[in-house]
């Protein structure tokens, strides 16, 4: 691989409350909107599966933006690539503002949820530019940590919003937001690539062909995406469940919900707190081993017959908390196989997730919507059953490939 690289860069290290900020943005965009769904079916005049677009298209965009946003923060820098991002996400919070149709306003929703994604995959670069894969992987817990809050508050900020001054105040709110997070990473966040590479359109893809030919960059990219799988997995078939078999109402779900949250903090603490001690082949076989654990309990209550809220949510609360001990190591790894390509494996890694995710979360869906026991939870199941699978065989390649890590 032909690069130039650059003396290194001296700058001041990025808090990280500043690396919480850019990369929360996005998620509370895309969360904030969930409750008032309902009133956009109304507010211009369409159907719920069009309104529903503005969900999955925001996925789609995500998994799509981050395998760009990578590899150019590679060539041009991670400060420069942020705030153009950012500068994209607050143009898409605008047209949302102003949007008189629900077209319009998907077209602004792309456009934010590619540019704040930026947040996401360039703080976990940031992070790697900064600290060694342990570090890295203590430091990418504190971080997500703080960004869970984000889709934890997301949707009561904008249930509070549409009802005391209607939808459009939940744009206007996102561009405060926006705004405010461009304004202090402009100030605060200095760039910290020190690898800077020579080359055009060409040179990027031949950076993700040098991480597609690498063993462990697919070991732990595939266990961080097969781990996600189990929370997308639940995200489309939570409601269902929640609703038909236990009988809960939607502020009843929300409530409980705040448990997969919480667990999800939990986790990420563990990782902050352990991982640079523990190494991340270590952190990823304990949450690997929780995760089959946790989903073992939901399948055994069910299948004792005890059919309450807390049968489900019990466990997926240790489900999130796998996922916060997991993600952040394997995440780190992932970015660590060649740091010279940090951003590039960020976002490819990243858009895994999002992807594997989102076919996770259609497929549970459509599995409950009566191909496969229909009225049961065992689709749920048995989707959540094979990815912990998957992430146990691509956790056990991580030793094989990175015996080191």
């Amino acid at each position: 691989m032909k690069q130039d690289v650059l003396t290194p860069v001296t700058a001041r290290r990025p808090s990280i409350a500043i690396l919480v900020a850019i990369s929360a943005v996005n998620p509370l965009a895309m969360n904030i909107y969930l409750p008032s769904m309902p009133r956009l079916v109304e507010f211009f005049g369409t159907t719920m599966s069009e309104v529903q677009l503005t969900l999955s298209l925001y996925l789609a965009a995500v998994a799509l933006a981050q395998i760009a946003i990578g590899p150019l923060s590679d060539r041009f820098g991670r400060r420069p690539v942020l705030l153009w991002g950012l500068g994209i996400f607050l143009a898409g919070s605008m047209i949302c503002v102003f949007a008189q149709s629900i077209s319009v306003f998907l077209v602004g929703r792309i456009l934010q949820a590619a540019g704040g994604c930026a947040g996401i995959v360039l703080g976990r670069a940031i992070v790697r530019d900064l600290f060694d894969r342990r570090q890295a992987a203590s430091m990418i817990g504190y971080v997500t940590m703080g960004m869970a809050v984000a889709p934890m508050v997301g949707p009561a900020i904008g249930g509070v919003l549409d009802q005391a001054f209607g939808v459009v105040a939940i744009s206007i709110f996102v561009i405060a937001i926006g705004l405010a997070v461009m304004l202090a990473a402009f100030v605060n966040l200095h760039e910290t690539n020190h690898y800077k590479m020579s080359g055009g359109v060409g040179e990027l893809f031949r950076n993700f062909g040098t991480l597609m030919t690498l063993p462990a960059f697919w070991a732990y990219a595939l266990t961080a995406a097969f781990t996600s799988i189990t929370f997308f997995a639940f995200l489309g078939g939570g409601p269902f469940i929640a609703s038909e078999l236990l009988d809960m109402s939607p502020s009843e779900y929300g409530l409980y919900f705040m448990l997969v949250a919480a667990g999800y903090i939990v986790g990420n603490w563990v990782s902050g707190r352990h991982a640079s001690s523990a190494g991340v082949l270590k952190m990823i076989t304990a949450g690997n081993l929780l995760l089959l654990a946790a989903i073992a309990a939901i399948a055994v209550f069910f299948a004792a017959g005890y059919i309450h809220p807390l049968s489900l949510f019990g466990p997926i609360f240790f489900v999130g908390i796998a996922n916060g001990i997991c993600l952040p190591s394997s995440i780190a790894g992932a970015v660590s196989v060649r740091p010279d390509l940090a951003g590039a494996a960020s976002g490819l890694a990243g858009s895994m997730q999002i992807g594997f995710g989102a076919i996770a979360s259609a497929l549970v869906g459509w599995l409950l919507s009566g191909v496969l026991w229909p009225g049961t939870i065992w689709p749920l199941v048995l989707v959540m059953v094979l990815a912990c699978v998957a992430t146990l065989i691509s956790g056990f390649a991580t030793k094989i490939t990175d015996p080191d890590g």
